[in-house]
């Protein structure tokens, strides 16, 4: 079964044309089955960009998904329209007393700010508090997981003395972890981060539990002991070129960048990056949907609590 989402949203026509199946709202309306209900909050500020990412690697499953995508209400978005965001994008009051199998919250580009200095800070922690009650799985993306580490277990983030950038090679630290299954010995994840969170205060905390780490780029994704909370400091959802678009920006602005590592043959911008990291970008997001949320969640989620 694909994923069911609104007809124009600019996402459908993209991966139709990738020959991914996804389905309009309009069948998925007919079709007799409880799907499973996953919200995205999405920080992002190029969101069309990071949508189409991510319902690409949720769309890599037998199971029927249905997608919410989330805006802040507390932050004027100004790199997507207003149309756009009017159309397809509900705020927390729209949804909040709703219930779902999972939640994505997207990495943001504010990691060098105080996290009590984000403008959309508060609601961000009112949305994490109502997860525990309302949604069964949450995966924390980048400076989601940061914020996650950080309100759910008070781990702090530090700032890092250069750009963790590029494709960085990682290894499993737990044996036949769900999230995990089918992983080769050594995977490939994207960083594009200017801060870190460190190992020694993951490991004061028992409840937490580090399923995969690289020696370049650090604790890559975390665990609570519930086996429900998911913290992922990489972007597996990123396409090919998102890295070098994120050098070539910086350049023209005359930003300080550095060449992200391991990305460019040869190191060699001119030469297009090689796309290693996908197969286990699609393995992540369908273990998790399929392990974690859908063999786990109650069919009825007025029966969460009963899980808990």
């Amino acid at each position: 079964m694909p994923i069911n989402i609104p007809n124009n949203l600019p996402a459908y026509s993209v991966l139709n044309k990738e020959n991914i199946f996804v389905m309009p709202s309009t069948t998925a309306e007919r079709q007799d089955i409880r799907p499973l209900k996953i919200a995205i909050i999405n920080l992002m500020p190029k969101k069309i960009e990071t949508e189409t990412q991510i319902l690409r690697l949720l769309s890599n499953t037998p199971l029927q998904v249905d997608i919410e995508l989330i805006q802040m209400a507390s932050h004027v978005t100004k790199n997507t329209s207003i149309e756009h965001l009017t159309k397809f994008y509900k705020v927390f009051d729209d949804v909040k007393d709703q219930r779902f199998d999972g939640l994505i919250i997207t990495g943001a580009p504010v990691e060098q700010l105080p996290f009590e200095d984000v403008d959309y800070w508060k609601e961000l922690c009112d949305i994490m508090e109502w997860s525990k009650s309302n949604v069964y799985s949450v995966m924390h993306i980048c400076w989601g997981a940061q914020a996650g580490l950080h309100y759910h277990y008070g781990i702090p983030k530090y700032d890092l003395p250069h750009k963790m950038f590029g494709i960085f090679p990682h290894k499993a630290e737990v044996s036949n972890y769900p999230l995990l299954r089918g992983f080769d010995e050594k995977f490939f994840v994207p960083h594009s981060r200017h801060t870190e969170i460190k190992r020694i205060d993951i490991e004061k905390v028992r409840e937490l539990k580090i399923l995969a780490s690289s020696s370049e780029s650090g604790v890559c994704i975390i665990a609570d002991h519930t086996e429900r909370q998911f913290f992922i400091m990489g972007h597996f959802e990123y396409d090919r070129f998102t890295l070098a678009n994120e050098y070539f920006r910086d350049k023209d602005k005359g930003l300080p960048i550095n060449l992200p590592r391991h990305y460019f043959p040869y190191d060699d911008p001119s030469q297009p990056p090689a796309f290693n990291w996908r197969a286990h970008a699609n393995l992540l997001f369908s273990n998790w949907l399929n392990y974690c949320v859908y063999q786990q969640t109650p069919y009825s989620l007025d029966d969460l609590e009963a899980v808990r």
